[in-house]
Protein backbone atom coordinates (compact mmCIF):
# COMPACT_ATOMS: atom_id res chain seq x y z
CA UNK A 1 0.00 0.00 0.00
CA UNK A 2 2.82 2.42 0.84
CA UNK A 3 4.36 1.83 -2.57
CA UNK A 4 1.21 3.10 -4.32
CA UNK A 5 1.14 6.15 -2.06
CA UNK A 6 4.63 7.21 -3.16
CA UNK A 7 3.76 6.51 -6.78
CA UNK A 8 0.71 8.80 -6.53
CA UNK A 9 2.84 11.53 -4.93
CA UNK A 10 5.40 11.14 -7.74
CA UNK A 11 2.67 11.31 -10.39
CA UNK A 12 1.17 14.48 -8.89
CA UNK A 13 4.56 16.12 -8.59
CA UNK A 14 5.35 15.32 -12.20
CA UNK A 15 1.96 16.57 -13.39
CA UNK A 16 2.70 20.02 -12.03
CA UNK A 17 5.77 20.36 -14.31
CA UNK A 18 6.12 20.44 -18.05
CA UNK A 19 5.04 17.60 -20.33
CA UNK A 20 8.64 16.42 -20.20
CA UNK A 21 8.12 15.59 -16.52
CA UNK A 22 5.67 12.86 -17.55
CA UNK A 23 8.66 11.05 -19.10
CA UNK A 24 10.43 11.15 -15.75
CA UNK A 25 7.72 9.56 -13.62
CA UNK A 26 9.51 7.04 -11.42
CA UNK A 27 6.82 4.38 -11.82
CA UNK A 28 8.70 1.17 -12.68
CA UNK A 29 5.47 -0.86 -12.92
CA UNK A 30 3.98 1.46 -15.54
CA UNK A 31 5.82 1.48 -18.84
CA UNK A 32 4.83 3.74 -21.72
CA UNK A 33 4.18 1.81 -24.93
CA UNK A 34 2.99 4.69 -27.12
CA UNK A 35 3.11 8.47 -26.89
CA UNK A 36 1.54 11.05 -29.19
CA UNK A 37 0.99 14.81 -28.93
CA UNK A 38 -2.14 16.29 -30.52
CA UNK A 39 -2.70 19.97 -31.21
CA UNK A 40 -6.26 21.27 -30.77
CA UNK A 41 -7.91 24.57 -31.62
CA UNK A 42 -10.91 25.43 -29.43
CA UNK A 43 -13.99 27.63 -29.92
CA UNK A 44 -12.30 30.42 -27.95
CA UNK A 45 -9.38 30.40 -30.40
CA UNK A 46 -7.08 28.85 -27.83
CA UNK A 47 -4.50 26.37 -29.14
CA UNK A 48 -3.98 23.40 -26.85
CA UNK A 49 -1.22 20.76 -26.94
CA UNK A 50 -2.23 17.44 -25.36
CA UNK A 51 0.14 14.50 -24.92
CA UNK A 52 -1.42 11.05 -24.73
CA UNK A 53 0.49 8.22 -23.06
CA UNK A 54 -0.55 4.59 -23.44
CA UNK A 55 1.03 2.16 -20.99
CA UNK A 56 1.85 -1.49 -21.62
CA UNK A 57 -0.53 -2.48 -18.78
CA UNK A 58 -3.54 -1.00 -20.62
CA UNK A 59 -3.75 2.32 -18.76
CA UNK A 60 -3.95 5.60 -20.67
CA UNK A 61 -3.05 9.12 -19.61
CA UNK A 62 -3.34 12.64 -21.03
CA UNK A 63 -1.13 15.57 -20.07
CA UNK A 64 -2.63 18.99 -20.76
CA UNK A 65 -2.55 22.51 -19.37
CA UNK A 66 -5.40 23.68 -17.14
CA UNK A 67 -5.35 27.25 -15.83
CA UNK A 68 -1.64 27.58 -16.60
CA UNK A 69 -0.53 24.28 -15.02
CA UNK A 70 0.28 20.97 -16.71
CA UNK A 71 -1.95 18.24 -15.30
CA UNK A 72 -1.84 14.47 -15.59
CA UNK A 73 -5.26 13.01 -16.46
CA UNK A 74 -6.10 9.30 -16.11
CA UNK A 75 -8.41 7.47 -18.52
CA UNK A 76 -11.72 6.39 -16.93
CA UNK A 77 -14.76 4.45 -18.11
CA UNK A 78 -16.74 6.22 -20.82
CA UNK A 79 -19.88 5.31 -22.70
CA UNK A 80 -18.59 7.09 -25.79
CA UNK A 81 -15.15 8.43 -26.73
CA UNK A 82 -12.21 8.63 -24.33
CA UNK A 83 -12.68 10.28 -20.94
CA UNK A 84 -9.75 11.43 -18.78
CA UNK A 85 -9.98 12.87 -15.27
CA UNK A 86 -7.68 14.86 -12.96
CA UNK A 87 -9.13 16.22 -9.74
CA UNK A 88 -12.37 18.01 -10.63
CA UNK A 89 -11.47 18.28 -14.33
CA UNK A 90 -12.65 16.04 -17.18
CA UNK A 91 -11.08 15.99 -20.65
CA UNK A 92 -13.49 14.15 -22.95
CA UNK A 93 -12.60 13.31 -26.52
CA UNK A 94 -14.60 11.72 -29.30
CA UNK A 95 -12.91 11.36 -32.66
CA UNK A 96 -11.18 14.66 -33.50
CA UNK A 97 -13.25 16.70 -30.99
CA UNK A 98 -12.67 17.36 -27.28
CA UNK A 99 -14.15 19.30 -24.35
CA UNK A 100 -12.77 20.28 -20.93
CA UNK A 101 -15.15 20.39 -17.95
CA UNK A 102 -14.77 21.40 -14.29
CA UNK A 103 -17.18 19.52 -11.98
CA UNK A 104 -16.68 22.16 -9.27
CA UNK A 105 -18.64 24.62 -11.42
CA UNK A 106 -21.76 22.46 -11.25
CA UNK A 107 -23.57 20.01 -13.51
CA UNK A 108 -25.17 22.64 -15.72
CA UNK A 109 -22.10 24.88 -16.03
CA UNK A 110 -20.65 25.42 -19.49
CA UNK A 111 -17.35 23.69 -20.26
CA UNK A 112 -14.06 25.49 -19.65
CA UNK A 113 -13.10 24.69 -23.25
CA UNK A 114 -15.51 23.48 -25.92
CA UNK A 115 -15.50 22.58 -29.58
CA UNK A 116 -11.80 21.74 -29.48
CA UNK A 117 -10.83 20.09 -32.76
CA UNK A 118 -7.61 18.29 -33.65
CA UNK A 119 -5.38 20.26 -35.99
CA UNK A 120 -4.09 17.91 -38.67
CA UNK A 121 -0.43 18.56 -39.42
Amino acid sequence: MRRWGWMVVAALAAASGAVRAAELLPLPDIRTAHRVTQKYTCATGRILHVTYLNATNGQSFAVLPVKGKQMLFVNVLSGSGAKYEAGSYTWWTKGPQATLYDAMLGEDAPPLLSDCVTIVR
